[in-house]
């Protein structure tokens, strides 16, 4: 049972796919729907005004011929001499045989029986002509013929004949009463069966069910002509937008005619030429902007090397200076390695954005590249008087990372952390499973809302631009440790509480040979919640090349 089961889960959910998958199958099936449940409406109305008209007609024709031959019957008995019972019988069976002369296959049939209600004594047997027994009058019409005033009692109701039991006919039964002298008040039932209408409705509902189903493939051909001409201009737009999308951007949809679609067609069109020359031109802007960053980098590179050179002098001969160039001299040095600095990390961005950043990946602990990074910011951590506190599941993590560039990473995590931690505990939590290591440096300070969350890894980006630093931070750090974890196949992410402090959750794979297939969960604030994120998968890389 449960491989049924599982069966036709998987054949509904094919279906499901392919009834979403396809625009064309949803608007055939929908017009078919719709379609069959018109037809059958239109079709069940008219068949059952059909089946009226015809049951009126049969009742109407059996009335009035049922009247003639009652009148007809009743005048013969009338005018019969013989009284006696034997004579009375004969005349009785002489009159039904007049009323239905071909018997059995004939159609019509005749019951003659003694009225229900009448006191007198049965002198003429029940008489039957025709192909049907006594016992099938049913009972109710003969009441009805003894309770009312009118001179015929109509009732249609199916009968089985004597040649074919097993089969009922509707049927049109008239009852009337005749006198008999001598016998008195009698019952003459006559049965018209509708073998004839119920051909003619058999008929009717034949070429109902082959007209509606000729309709149905009529509608269904129309619907399939009418989306076809939709859906194949709408599927060539949604193959040249996938083209696009994957930059081939010299596809252009096909323009015919000047309907609706043609113009949607042009609209398309020009829409890409536009997005295409604007592509373009944003590209030219980049690399030129690219080129630009890294000409200046170097260019600036041999000056700077000369002033560090004379500031480094200046500096170490402050003490021959007065007090104010001694101080200029102080300032200048320390301005030279924040100029520095933001030489090179403008350089490494120019690298990532040109492209050209290589990773060096080596077998490394992280456990141990964490504490390196801390004991390097060690005097920062005195200044801002945070407590760097670090905690691990293992007492060793093997990665294999470019050590370089995850130190760098984690150093712009602490010195973050440090600078906007208000003096509070700053805690960096490790953990690893057998394809990722997560590291997290979580503060206390002055926190991140969502808004500021998504601007965070931006160049140059701040919270509060007015805010005093003490580090001297040149805005590319966080914009660089998340390139840097991008090369390595990871993931830089951050969350945090106003006024709470902020989280930065970096994951890696162990091993270059692991590739993680989506960007994980949210990251958690709450120390008390796992790193790990849930149901993250990943693939050897070898199976996605």
């Amino acid at each position: 049972m449960a491989v049924k089961d599982g069966r036709f889960g998987r054949a509904l959910a094919g279906v499901r796919r392919w009834w979403r998958s396809s625009l064309r199958v949803r608007v055939i099936t929908s017009t078919l729907v719709v379609g069959v449940f018109l037809t059958s409406a239109i079709g069940a109305v008219l068949y059952q005004r059909i089946a009226e008209g015809l049951v009126v007609q049969a009742v109407n024709n059996a009335q009035a011929d049922a009247a003639s031959r009652v009148q007809r019957a009743q005048d013969l008995f009338n005018s019969t001499d013989r009284l006696d019972n034997l004579s009375l019988s004969s005349a009785a069976v002489e009159n039904i045989t007049d009323v239905a002369p071909g018997g059995a296959g004939d159609g019509r049939s005749v019951v003659l029986a003694r009225a229900i209600d009448s006191d007198r004594d049965t002198l003429i047997a029940p008489v039957v002509g025709g192909d049907i027994t006594a016992p099938a009058v049913p009972i109710e019409l003969r009441e009805a013929l003894a309770a009312g005033q009118d001179a015929q009692q109509v009732y249609v109701h199916p009968i089985a004949s004597r040649s074919e039991p097993d089969v009922e006919v509707p049927s049109v039964m008239v009852a009337s009463r005749v006198s008999i002298p001598r016998a008195g008040p009698y019952d003459m039932i006559l049965i018209y069966p509708m073998g004839r209408e119920q051909a003619i409705l058999d008929l009717v509902s034949r070429w109902f069910l082959v007209g509606g189903f000729l309709l149905l493939m009529l509608i269904g051909g129309v619907a399939w002509l009418a989306t076809r001409l939709v859906t194949e201009p709408v599927g060539q737009a949604a193959a040249v937008s996938t083209d696009l999308a994957r930059g081939d951007l010299d596809q252009r949809l096909p323009v015919r005619g000047t309907d609706e679609l043609a113009q949607l067609g042009l609209a398309f069109n020009t829409m890409a030429d536009n997005l295409q020359q604007q592509i373009v031109q944003l590209e030219h802007l980049s690399s030129l902007q690219q080129r630009f960053v890294s000409d200046v980098s170097h260019e600036l590179r041999t000056p700077l090397t000369t002033i560090r050179m004379a500031g480094e002098m200046l500096h170490l001969s402050r003490g021959d200076f007065s007090a104010p160039v001694a101080r200029s001299a102080e300032l200048l040095y320390g301005e030279l390695d924040r100029f520095e600095a933001l030489l090179t990390e403008l350089l490494e961005i120019s690298r990532y954005d040109s492209g050209t950043s290589t990773l060096v990946a080596e077998e490394a602990d992280a456990v141990a590249l964490v504490h390196e990074v801390v004991d390097a910011v060690e005097l920062l951590t005195r200044q801002s008087g945070s407590e760097v506190r670090i905690s691990s599941t293992q007492s060793h993590i093997s990665v294999e990372v470019d050590d370089r560039r995850i130190a760098r990473i984690l150093r712009n995590l602490i010195v973050n952390a440090l600078e906007h931690g208000e003096g509070r505990p700053v805690d960096v939590r490790l953990c690893a499973t057998d394809e990722l290591v997560v590291i997290s440096v979580r503060d206390r300070g002055v926190g991140l809302n969502p808004a500021e969350a998504e601007h965070v890894f931006e160049r140059f980006w701040r919270a509060d631009p007015a805010r005093a630093r003490t580090t001297g931070g040149t805005g590319l750090g966080l914009s660089i440790a998340r390139e840097d974890a991008r090369l390595h196949g990871g993931y830089l992410q951050v969350s945090g509480l106003k006024d709470q402090g902020a989280c930065f959750r970096l994951i890696l794979p162990r091993s270059q040979d692991i590739v993680i297939d989506d960007e994980p969960a949210a990251v958690p604030v709450d120390e008390s919640q796992d790193l790990i994120p849930p149901q993250l998968t990943t693939t050897a890389a070898e199976g996605v090349l």
